[in-house]
């Protein structure tokens, strides 16, 4: 675990290879701008899982951005936005851990539960995968939250973790 020089455990990760990550997603022309077909991607993950949210996210040093984006119908994208600082949020610690996270209900895990966007924008629950792309490097990630505890259950964490394979897959066809 990681702690800051005060002695309390750090809710984000350390992340050794932003700087690197930084420089892979400028070489592939990612995360700097909204991406219909990344938008359209998160479409069909919300519904696929049936959440409310769901996001298309590339993360460097300091923030992480939603080139794809799917809010509930008839909500401007204001409440949650298109970027997010990287301490907010569950998706850093999906990169760094290159592992899928499940979180059923964040209040459960007290690692989770101070995180500031469980009371900025109200998530209770999270079903992330990293997308990580053929050098080994990792992305950003795909993952869908809710404002309801959910029991995503190993069928949701299986099928976090096809999409996310999925769309490495349109990525890596990109170059």
């Amino acid at each position: 675990m990681t702690y800051d020089p005060t002695g309390h455990l750090l809710l984000t990760p350390v992340d050794k290879e932003a700087s690197s990550r930084v420089l892979r997603l400028r070489e592939l022309g990612l995360g700097d701008a909204p991406d219909p077909a990344f938008d359209a991607f998160a479409d069909r993950l919300a519904e696929t899982v049936g959440a409310p949210y769901s996001m298309v996210n590339f993360i460097d040093e300091h923030r992480q951005f939603f080139a794809g984006l799917h809010t509930p119908e008839g909500e401007a994208a204001g409440r949650v936005g298109r970027q997010l600082d990287r301490e907010h949020g569950y998706c850093p610690h999906v990169v760094v851990r290159r592992r899928a996270l499940v979180l059923e209900d964040v209040r459960d895990y007290p690692r989770f539960a101070a995180n500031p966007a469980v009371d900025e924008i109200g998530i209770r629950s999270y079903l992330g995968a990293p997308l990580v792309d053929g050098t080994g490097m990792t992305l950003g990630t795909i993952c869908a939250v809710d404002t309801e505890p959910r029991a995503w259950g190993r069928a949701g964490l299986a099928t976090i973790k096809e999409l996310a394979e999925e769309l490495m897959g349109q990525i890596d066809a990109r170059v």
